[in-house]
């Protein structure tokens, strides 16, 4: 299995990040994608799959991009920054990065101009990108229409929408990230009631950790912190609700991430 998307430098890793990457691979989880939010915590992505390179090969790579909630504090430099970053070998993507008009930590005018230079520097790069959205589908899919074809991929990561905004993902040619959010008998309803509508060969799976713990864990665990091992209780849940074999949701969703990201066996 690969983990798409893994808020790895978050400060709740701090104390274990060595043995949750264990026990990750003890699971069957062999590569993690490191979320990067943020000119910063893309640098500090980067670093940490440089940092575990020699005592876990090929297992953390990272994106890098500016998520939403920061577009309103980025430098006059920060394209060039993401350019600098996006030369080496572990940063697989652009992102995360999109439109949240939620909680408009941003305002709405800076998250559309950060986003759409973002998704100019993907086809630039050539790169495939790494997108959220919350409340604002329109604007971010009309944002990302006139370059389907221009950048090698789309993952509409954490998707939480409608039936309507999936149909057109998915005739987009994008690939939906599925995570905890499917587990949660409360809010997850309404994912639960579409997700058998993504054709396998555009499912990718993903913790979002440490946020969104998978709610069909058992026992419960102490503690609220999603971790990457957690990622076959997503797995199971997509099993229970489109009757496909575990092991080949894992199967193909670990060749949908390989190709997406370019990311070695």
């Amino acid at each position: 299995m690969i983990d798409i998307g893994v808020n790895l430098t978050n400060k709740r890793f701090d104390k274990d990040r060595t043995e949750l990457i264990e026990r990750a691979n003890h699971i069957g989880v062999k590569q993690l994608l490191i979320t990067g939010t943020s000119v910063k915590e893309s640098q500090q992505a980067l670093r940490l799959c440089q940092h575990y390179q020699e005592q876990f090969p090929n297992t953390l790579y990272a994106t890098a991009g500016v998520h939403p909630h920061d577009a309103d504090a980025v430098s006059d430099d920060y394209l060039l920054l993401l350019t600098e970053l996006a030369k080496h070998r572990e940063i697989k993507a652009i992102g995360e990065c999109g439109l949240d008009f939620n909680r408009n930590y941003s305002t709405p005018t800076q998250q559309v101009k950060v986003f759409t230079e973002q998704i100019c520097l993907a086809a630039e790069l050539n790169l495939p990108l790494f997108l959220h959205q919350r409340d604002a589908f329109q604007p971010w899919f009309s944002a990302l229409e006139p370059f389907i074809d221009r950048v090698p991929a789309m993952v509409a990561h954490c998707f939480t929408g409608s039936k309507v905004e999936l149909q057109k993902c998915i005739s987009a040619g994008m690939y939906i990230g599925i995570t905890g959010w499917l587990c949660d008998e409360r809010r997850g309803k309404d994912l639960q009631d579409i997700v058998s509508l993504i054709p396998i060969d555009r499912l990718l799976i993903e913790t979002d950790a440490p946020y969104l713990t998978p709610r069909t864990i058992r026992p419960k665990p102490k503690s609220s912190r999603n971790e990457p091992s957690y990622l076959p209780y997503i797995v199971e849940k997509l099993s229970e609700i489109t009757s496909l074999d575990p092991s080949e949701i894992a199967c193909q969703t670990s060749i949908n991430a390989r190709q997406v990201f370019n990311l070695s066996p």
